[in-house]
Order: structure tokens, then sequence, then C-alpha cells
């Protein structure tokens, strides 16, 4: 622990203090000797000394300047150990080479973002293990049909495999959070798994589709969609969009047909 650091709301900290639940995530990751890692916020360093003994390089990207600081201090003798000082919002971690490792203890307010701009990298990645809040772990590794099913589910299941491993209480963090979080893992799909031709295409689609969750896919999706349409995909124009799997979704967006009529659309929302 970083002794006199307080804990700072803007960045969203909260510190693991639980040596127990420490073990459970290292464990969760099983890194190699001959892994590279990649820890995005590592805080006051709950867990980067165990990741670091376990595997080839370990960096460190942590956005505080002062908690920075100190992890270079502490880790000024480890080759294994690179502290990077950065927004891992706009980190470029193609910089770190391919086969990365990546974990960490996310902070809530950028967790879904810091997601996306992950999904750039993807062809450089092997795995990634995070604690987040319960709540959007429940809604990435969702199933059609449930309530938490919906656009994080499906731009994400697009390209990453998602498995909820276990959930972490508040009093496991200093200070504690007000919500439950749950640590997840998630791989790359292997090339050629689900064949997306146009990622905004289908952000288009769903987005419109679950501001409308309520209706049926026929009337969500109408003037862009035909039902006829619907049905070639083997899509029940009665459904509902939280029943469609992700890739029917898929099959859907990548119809020729509909690119110019949603494009179309698009442009109108942004304009009201």
């Amino acid at each position: 622990m970083i002794a006199g650091h307080r804990p700072r709301k803007r960045f969203g900290q909260h510190f693991l203090v639980d040596a127990d639940i420490v073990a459970r995530i290292v464990d969760a990751i099983a890194p190699g000797g001959n892994d590279t890692l990649v820890e995005i916020g590592p805080g006051q360093g709950a867990i980067t000394d165990a990741l670091a003994a376990r595997s080839r390089a370990l960096h460190a990207i942590e956005f505080d300047r002062d908690l920075a600081a100190e992890l270079r201090r502490r880790y000024a003798a480890d080759g294994r150990v690179t502290v990077h000082e950065a927004d891992a919002l706009r980190f470029d971690f193609a910089s770190l080479g391919s086969d990365l490792r990546i974990a960490g203890n996310l902070p809530y307010n950028i967790s879904t973002p810091l997601l996306f701009h992950l999904l750039d990298f993807r062809e450089h990645i092997r795995d990634m293990h995070f604690m987040l809040q319960k709540e959007v772990v429940d809604r990435i590794t969702a199933s059609p049909g449930s309530k938490a099913y919906g656009r994080l589910t499906i731009m994400l299941g697009c390209f990453l495999q998602s498995e909820q491993l276990f959930d972490v209480g508040p009093e496991a963090f200093r200070p504690p959070p007000k919500v439950v979080s749950s640590v997840l893992r998630m791989r790359p799909h292997a090339a050629g798994t689900i064949d997306l031709k146009d990622p905004q295409q289908l952000s288009r689609l769903v987005t419109q589709a679950f501001s409308k969750r309520r209706k049926t896919i026929r009337n969500a999706l109408k003037g862009l969609i035909a039902e006829d349409q619907l049905k070639s995909c083997g899509i029940d124009p009665g459904a509902r969009p939280e029943q469609i799997a992700i890739i029917e979704w898929v099959t859907l967006s990548n119809l020729p047909s509909i690119s110019h009529e949603s494009s179309a659309i698009s442009r109108a929302n942004s304009r009201k």
C-alpha cells in the first residue's frame, strides 16, 4: 500500500485491499513465465507484485501521477516492470507488442469506453481480466431474452467471448464502493468466427432498436428494415429486440440493402 495517498473521486479510485480476492484474481489470470502482462490502473499495486513475479514483463498504466511516481520508485530496480503514466483511454496498446494479457480493477466511470477502445487492439490481445461493476458485467454476459441483454452485450459479443468469474463485495475495497463488483474474463474471437462487415451499421441498428425495446423488432426498425428482410434473416418480426441473438443481429446488419437507409436515419437523428 502507498501510505498517505487519499483516493480521488474524480478518478473513481477504490483500492482493492482484500488479500484473498487478490489471490483469486491472480489465480484466474494464471500468468506464465513467458507472458507479457498489462495492468490498467494498478493504483496502490495490490496485484502488481504477484503479476510481475509470475510473468516475463509487466506494463503498468496509471493515470494518477502521484501513484505512477510511487510505482516507478517501487519498481526502479525490477527490469520486468515498466510504469506508463498515461490515460488508458488514449493509450496505444499495440506499442506493447502482441499476445498481450491485460488485467485491471477498472474505474467504473471509464469501464465501458475503455472496453470499446481495447477492441481496436484485439489482434494484439490474448485475453483480458477485469473487475467491473457487477451490473455492467451482467449486461456484457447476458443471454438473449434477459432484461440485461442489450447494445453492450451485442457490440462487445461480436468481438469477444466473455465469462463472469466471481463477485466481489464492497468490503474488499478502500473506500468501499456503493455497488458489488464482478471479475470478468474476455477473449477475442478467433478470426472469422463472426463475419461482421460494418460495425457502425450494426451500432446504428442496435441503438435504434433498443431505444424502443418494448416494441417488436418489426416496429422498432420500421422504415429501415422490411418484414420480409427480417424473415430472410431467420428473425421473427414479432420478436422484441432483446430476444434476437448476436449472430442474427450481425446477419441483419450485413444486408447490403440497408446501408443507405441506415446512414440516412443516423443523419436525421443527429439533427434532432
